[in-house]
């Protein structure tokens, strides 16, 4: 894998922008935000980023958090995209300091037909923390 520092910083500011400026500082501490960076780059140029939320996960061996992220896809082109992104993602190996991404699937696809087809997927992610 190629790692382009200025393309990560350029998806690092698209991951921000995409969640809101306006997010309180605290949380760019956490796993979320190199996390999205890492989605909308395996999703491609034409992704829209619909939301994300991310709620803590534990078990007797293990501590770490689940996230739901959902992206659109409002065209012929960008649905391919996500396709792609659906058949990448299982295989995905990503790269997020002190996590490990123990899971990671589609848990709802929803294509829409029309003048405008589209396609929005809902991704769960698990990552565990590393010790």
């Amino acid at each position: 894998m190629h790692v382009n520092p200025a393309h990560d910083r350029s998806m690092l500011q698209s991951a921000r922008e995409a969640v809101g400026a306006s997010a309180p500082r605290a949380f760019s501490r956490g796993p979320w935000l190199p996390l999205l960076a890492e989605l909308l780059k395996l999703a491609g140029s034409r992704v829209e980023f619909l939301r994300h939320a991310e709620r803590p996960w534990s078990s007797a061996m293990f501590c770490g958090s689940r996230h739901t992220v959902a992206l659109a896809f409002n065209d012929h082109q960008a649905i391919a995209d996500g396709e792609r992104l659906i058949e990448a993602l299982p295989e995905h190996e990503f790269a997020i300091p002190g996590q490990l991404v123990a899971d990671a699937a589609i848990s709802a696809a929803d294509h829409r037909a029309g003048p405008l087809p589209s396609l929005t997927l809902e991704i769960e992610l698990l990552l565990l923390e590393e010790c």
